[in-house]
């Protein structure tokens, strides 16, 4: 029994993830508190807390918005870019957030079908 009770300890705490402390968005911020948002790379983004990944992808979609001059937000699909990019950035944690967020989008697009005008 006591031979059981080890075992079953010790194959508990092996399959146990080590966990990463999460840090705040503002530790990658300037002197005067800005983001280089072009700079910032997917391990940065995946070790912060979710409510300053959340807001960062959402910055992300506004600026990529912005430049299709798109004036509108689709919330199912927004959801669904935030999850990839997380997925996407923490396969590929040297990437820049700035590129993991234009692969996802062109997947996107390209499931979607959706073709970009030259």
């Amino acid at each position: 029994m006591y031979r059981s009770l080890i075992f079953a300890t010790v194959l508990t705490t092996t399959m146990i993830p080590a966990a990463r402390a999460q840090v705040d968005l503002s530790t990658y911020a300037d002197a005067n508190g800005f983001l280089n948002v072009q700079a910032l790379t997917c391990a940065q983004l995946a070790g912060t807390w979710q409510g300053d990944a959340d807001r960062l992808t959402a910055w992300y979609s506004g600026w990529y918005n912005g430049l299709a001059r798109k004036h509108y937000m689709d919330i199912v699909k927004s959801k669904e870019a935030e999850h990839e990019i997380m997925v996407y950035c923490k396969a590929n944690p040297g990437q820049l957030i700035i590129e993991a967020v234009a692969v996802v989008f062109k997947d996107m697009r390209a499931k979607l079908g959706i073709e970009m005008k030259p």
